[in-house]
Parts: C-alpha cells; sequence; structure tokens
C-alpha cells in the first residue's frame, strides 16, 4: 500500500494505493471515496466480544470495515470527522500505543487489541482509551489539531495533557495522575496528565476534544434554554 497526505495541516486526507486484491483495514466512517471495482466486507474484528470492547471501551466502531482492491488494484481515499493531520507509520513488528480516536486504517498485517492492560488507566474527563496496535504493515493515524513529534532521551520525562495524545511507543514508562489536588483538577481547566519517560517517542495532537466540548456545550444550553437560535457572537448586536 501507498499512500499521500494532501491538505495539511488542517483538513488532511490520505490517499491509499492499493495493489490488485490488496485489502485494508478502515475504521467506519473514514472512506470518503474509492475508484470502481472494490468490495467491502464489514465484520466484527475479534469476534463479537472483542468488537463490543473495541466500541464500548475503546470508542471505536462496533464493525471495521476492510476493503478489498480489484484485480487492477485501486485508490481509497480516507479522512477522520474532526479537523486536522493525518500520519502514515510503517510498523516493522514493533508496538505502538494509540489513542482510540486517532485510529483511521491499516494494512492486514496490523493488529488492534484493547485488551492492553494498561488502558484502563486512562479513563478521565475526556473518555480517553488506548489501543495496543502492533504488526507489520502500513498504519494511518489522524489528530484533532496538528501534530506534534516529540523524542525523549532515556531517563528523560514530559508531561502531557491526556487530552492531547495520539500515540507513543510502547515500552515507555508512563504514570497517569490528577494535575495536582483536587481544587486544581476541579477547578484550573485541566483533568488528568500523564508522565511519560524515555527512551521513545510520543506524538501530540495540538487541541483537545474535550476542550471543544467544554467550550461549545455551556453555549449550545444557553441557547436551547432561551428558546432562541444557535449563537456563538457576544453581544449580539
Amino acid at each position: 500500500m501507498q499512500t499521500t497526505i494532501d491538505y495539511r495541516p488542517s483538513y488532511s486526507m490520505v490517499t491509499a494505493s492499493l495493489a490488485p486484491q490488496e485489502r485494508v483495514q478502515v475504521e467506519g466512517g473514514s472512506m470518503l471515496g474509492m475508484t470502481p471495482g472494490f468490495s467491502i466486507e464489514t465484520s466484527t474484528k475479534g469476534g463479537v466480544i472483542g468488537s463490543l470492547k473495541r466500541s464500548v471501551l475503546g470508542g471505536e466502531s462496533f464493525f471495521m470495515n476492510t476493503y478489498q482492491a480489484p484485480v487492477q488494484g485501486g485508490q481509497i481515499m480516507l479522512a477522520p470527522a474532526l479537523p486536522g493531520d493525518m500520519t502514515v507509520r510503517e510498523l516493522a513488528g514493533h508496538t505502538m500505543i494509540v489513542q482510540s480516536g486517532s485510529y483511521v486504517a491499516s494494512a492486514e498485517g496490523i493488529q488492534v487489541d484493547t485488551k492492553w492492560g494498561g488502558a484502563k488507566t486512562f479513563f478521565g474527563s475526556e473518555g480517553l482509551f488506548m489501543l495496543k496496535v502492533s504488526g507489520t504493515g502500513t498504519l494511518v493515524l489522524s489528530s484533532y489539531g496538528a501534530i506534534h513529534e516529540i523524542t525523549l532521551a532515556p531517563g528523560q520525562s514530559f508531561t502531557v495533557d491526556t487530552g492531547h495524545i495520539v500515540a507513543f511507543a510502547d515500552g515507555m514508562g508512563f504514570k497517569v495522575r490528577a494535575v495536582g489536588g483536587l481544587k486544581s483538577t476541579l477547578f484550573s481547566g485541566e483533568g488528568l496528565v500523564v508522565d511519560l519517560t524515555g527512551p521513545g517517542y510520543l506524538m501530540l495532537q495540538t487541541r483537545s476534544e474535550d476542550s471543544l466540548l467544554s467550550w461549545l456545550m455551556p453555549r449550545l444550553s444557553k441557547n436551547r434554554g432561551s428558546g432562541g437560535g444557535f449563537s456563538f457572537g457576544g453581544s449580539g448586536d
């Protein structure tokens, strides 16, 4: 599978060129368009229980769509629901820990595991859940906002708001904690953070879905309560 990324970094789209009868796994709702002749198979990856766990715990769709190119090959276009950047990584038997909402697509040689033992540690105000992604092949990820990558040397640490994580290398040390005491957690506008320790790399997204919802929901509630239309302005003059 060969890929190109257009319209970076705000409205990124990946075009994947597949060899004859090559298959790609795609998160539901991420396919924009494709050349003629593709077949699609919708299945419960990992069985019904595995798919339920991916849907309820991982924030991903209950079903995974597998697209197969025709005998002459073809192209399929992919993009996430929210505006932001996309990145393509080639896994060669190594593993990444990925924010559930950042997974877009992968080659058949990639396994997406919701049973990773450390995933439950990341539950917080963002409803965050992490996936263990491993194997060999192409992996397509997305972010809300731009992607910023940081490489940590052995023993070097970096603290990240959990809502801004896209992915990090498996094997890095991590500890999830509240940003401060109870008062800070409730009133600072911050939730949980994770202290990551190298060696390894991490990818951050410059925007947070939770922050967007925190900004949006009071305005929607206010407009619904007033019986008027939606307005995001100030005085309304």
